[in-house]
């Protein structure tokens, strides 16, 4: 059924491939995009998102600002789209598609304009927000709603990026007010914020996924977490150490015919297709869970712990500055204190 795709981040290496996979296989859809720079003349980034949209001169696209640092640019942004829906300007919300993300590894600790570390903000806190707040104007029959994981969750799986796993601290504060990086931890901190930042997507999509079931209304929501592959083409890259960097571009260089023999790396053009079609292919609706690309996988055992969904859940309730109001999510309070 025809709705309204919004995704984050619409201009980033991944998101560049989710608009062309979006616009050219799904073009029933609607599309916000947003970007925290919509000016094409200031952000290449954004030059070349209105370069892709323009190949589709019937798609029906919107270009909007939306900066994930700031939880009060969630709130107008949504306040401006929940109206769009309302007034049926804009259908129905059929899909959210949390792709934005940040991280810093050698620059060290960065905080948004909130005073929250920025990895964790991004990647997970704001998206949060958004989500919530946007129930309301979602789909009730087939909304989706898609998490982005990573390999790199895992608390059991060795990364050769970073000498330190994700965890949750035993004080959640430290999320969002980690305490300093030891300098010669600077790096491998900074990875390991990134890592639990996705760690946190993937629990909240569980956790989610269970109060949407036991709500009348939104039951038939979904969310799933989508590990689109390791993409040593994305900008991201840009971020690690001189040898990784070398690594991923000899990796990016053989990607014509690794992406012949394994998964664990993918073009954007490849993974941005197969998250197109976790999005919105009539194959994946009513499906829930995490995936790897467009296949079920299980997720890190800690992510399906319910007294840690409950304390990241109520966490972020906090930080965020969630109000009953705000939300159409009936189950909304199961973990608050």
């Amino acid at each position: 059924m025809a709705g309204t795709v919004v995704i984050t981040g619409a201009n980033g290496s991944l998101g560049l491939g989710f608009v062309e996979a979006l616009l050219s296989r799904y073009p029933e859809h609607t599309l916000i995009a947003t970007v925290r720079n919509a000016s094409p003349e200031k952000d290449p980034n954004t030059a070349e998102l209105v370069r892709i949209i323009s190949k589709y001169p019937n798609s029906k696209v919107n270009v909007e600002v939306l900066d994930l640092g700031q939880l009060a640019s969630v709130r107008t942004f949504v306040q401006k789209l929940s109206g769009l829906v309302h007034s049926k300007k804009t259908p129905r919300i059929s899909a959210i598609v949390c792709n934005a993300a940040t991280l810093s590894l050698e620059a060290g600790q960065k905080f948004t304009s909130d005073g929250y570390e920025a990895t964790f903000q991004v990647c997970h806190l704001s998206h949060y927000l958004l989500i919530l707040m946007l129930l309301e104007s979602m789909d009730p029959a087939s909304g989706r709603i898609v998490m982005l994981g990573s390999i790199t969750h895992y608390p059991d799986k060795p990364n050769p990026v970073s000498s330190l796993g994700p965890r949750f601290p035993e004080n959640l504060g430290e999320l969002v007010k980690p305490i300093p990086d030891p300098p010669l931890l600077v790096h491998d901190r900074g990875f390991q914020r990134y890592r639990t930042a996705k760690l946190a997507n993937v629990t909240f999509a569980l956790d989610l996924n269970e109060r949407l079931k036991r709500d009348p209304r939104l039951s038939n929501v979904t969310v799933t977490a989508m590990d689109p592959g390791g993409l040593p083409a994305s900008r991201s890259q840009a971020e690690q150490k001189k040898s990784t960097k070398r690594i991923m571009a000899t990796i990016n260089f053989f990607m014509p015919v690794l992406k012949h023999v394994t998964t664990a790396f993918r073009t954007t053009e490849d993974a941005g297709r197969e998250l197109a079609a976790v999005s919105a292919d009539p194959s994946f609706h009513g499906k829930r869970g995490y995936f790897v690309g467009q296949k079920e996988d299980a997720p890190a055992a800690v992510s399906n712990d319910v007294d840690m969904q409950e304390r990241l859940w109520a966490a972020c309730w906090r930080w965020s500055g969630m109000k009953p109001e705000e939300t159409a999510l009936q189950d909304y309070s199961r973990g608050l204190p």
